[in-house]
């Protein structure tokens, strides 16, 4: 408990700063024990990404194995005297006569558009 104040002490001003200087170190005091701890977050963790795997130079070339495949031949002709074969060996052969069907060859020869 504490003691009273008398009369004789109403004039100092001495005992008015000390009082309050009390009185403010036992509200620090006390606000900081009833403010409980605190609580700080553990740095975050950092990552860091792994090297790239090393390259792998070999002492020699290795050839890849040929790939062979079987040849396909398409040769397309329409059928002789249809409007698609006049079309087809006019565009072909700037030679064709479509009177004869025949058109005339590197060589000289005449020869007829299949």
């Amino acid at each position: 408990m504490l003691p009273m104040a008398s009369t004789a002490d109403a004039g100092d001003p001495g005992t008015a700063i000390a009082a309050g200087a009390a009185g403010l170190a036992a509200g620090t005091l006390l606000g900081t024990m009833l403010s409980g701890p605190r609580y700080i977050d553990p740095p975050a963790p950092v990552y860091v990404a792994p090297p790239p795997p090393r390259r792998v130079y070999r002492d020699y070339y290795v050839e890849p194995a040929p790939v062979y495949r079987e040849r396909v031949y398409v040769e397309y002709a329409p059928e002789p005297w249809t409007p698609e074969w006049y079309s087809y060996c006019s565009r072909k052969y700037r030679s064709f006569d479509p009177r004869s069907g025949y058109f005339v060859a590197y060589s000289g020869e005449y020869r007829f558009c299949r």
